[in-house]
């Protein structure tokens, strides 16, 4: 039998499109852990990690079906379950549907490991983060969420394909909240130690038509597959891998920033404490502007959540 990898991530709601991803992520990526799958349905979570345990024969990390009370002395805790919108629904009624979801989760994983770590992924991600971490007890610093890292990609992979530069070369950000009201910090965008806007091929690009495809762009993937779950499944493991390798890598990702006394999505420094660091990013005055819309936005419904 192989040696049981010391590191452990729990992936809850890893039955699920999302989650499996996630799941898979981790072991193709080559993480070095026990990665658990947990699920309310046991037979989803059973068969997601007997097929991803396929994958890992050639890989460092191994792959089980988990308990939620194993989750919960996680050194990650990868949280991707949730109620989806349905057709219609209010947004305030999906939130309070998945505020009795995520409790109930926290509750389960009780009593959780001091030093965990929690990854939302859940929608919307801000709030959540925001309940994941007031009911869970973790300090705000180990309790982050995707944010609009996954957002972020496909504005640099777009910007990759108008100037021929890599996407991790071009230094870029979708910020404030990963939903309506994130905005594109063009004014601070560099490329080279240069402003983005001016490199030659950024010459009369239409940058609201990009922010539109970014907007569109889960919405196309849903009408023609029903979900989206890869691009979210490797950022997910992209995360976890800097919480346990230490790498202090800078993501947007849905953090606790103390000047704006909220959780928002807004670069930070990612590594085995969790937010290591985060960083004020230079706006201009309509960025700041969408950046005090989401951020009330924001507040607005977390006050609702005690």
């Amino acid at each position: 039998m192989a040696t049981v990898p010391r590191h452990r991530v729990s992936v809850i709601g890893g039955g699920g499109n999302v989650g499996a991803a996630t799941a898979f992520a981790l072991i193709a990526k080559g993480v070095p852990a026990e990665v658990l799958v947990v699920d309310v349905v046991d037979k989803a979570a059973e068969g997601q990690a007997l097929d991803i345990s396929d994958a890992a024969f050639m890989m460092p990390g191994i792959c089980r079906k988990g308990s939620f009370k194993e989750a919960g002395q996680s050194d990650v805790i990868i949280v991707t379950a949730g109620a989806r919108q349905q057709p219609g629904e209010p947004r305030s009624n999906l939130i309070d549907r998945n505020y009795k979801i995520i409790k109930s989760i926290m509750d389960s994983l009780q009593p959780i490991k001091p030093s965990a770590k929690i990854l939302m992924v859940s929608n919307p991600v801000d709030v959540l983060t925001d309940i994941a971490q007031k009911t869970s007890g973790l300090p705000r610093e180990h309790v982050i969420g995707s944010g609009t890292y996954l957002d972020t990609g496909r504005l640099r992979s777009m910007l990759s394909d108008i100037t021929g530069v890599s996407p991790t070369s071009i230094h870029a950000y979708m910020l404030g909240e990963h939903g309506d009201n994130q905005f594109t910090s063009w004014s601070s965008a560099r490329i080279g130690g240069r402003p983005l806007l001016e490199h030659p091929q950024m010459q009369g690009v239409d940058l609201d038509s990009i922010y539109e495809k970014i907007q569109q762009k889960a919405y196309v993937i849903i009408e023609a597959k029903g979900s989206t779950y890869y691009g979210i499944g490797i950022c997910a493991a992209t995360l976890a891998e800097a919480l346990l390798n230490n790498t202090s890598q800078v993501f947007p990702v849905t953090n606790y920033v103390e000047s704006y006394g909220c959780y928002m999505s807004w670069p930070a420094a990612i590594g085995s404490e969790g937010v290591e660091q985060s960083f004020d990013v230079r706006l201009n005055g309509e960025e700041t502007k969408k950046l005090d819309k989401a951020i009330s936005a924001i507040k607005e419904t977390c006050s609702n959540y005690h």
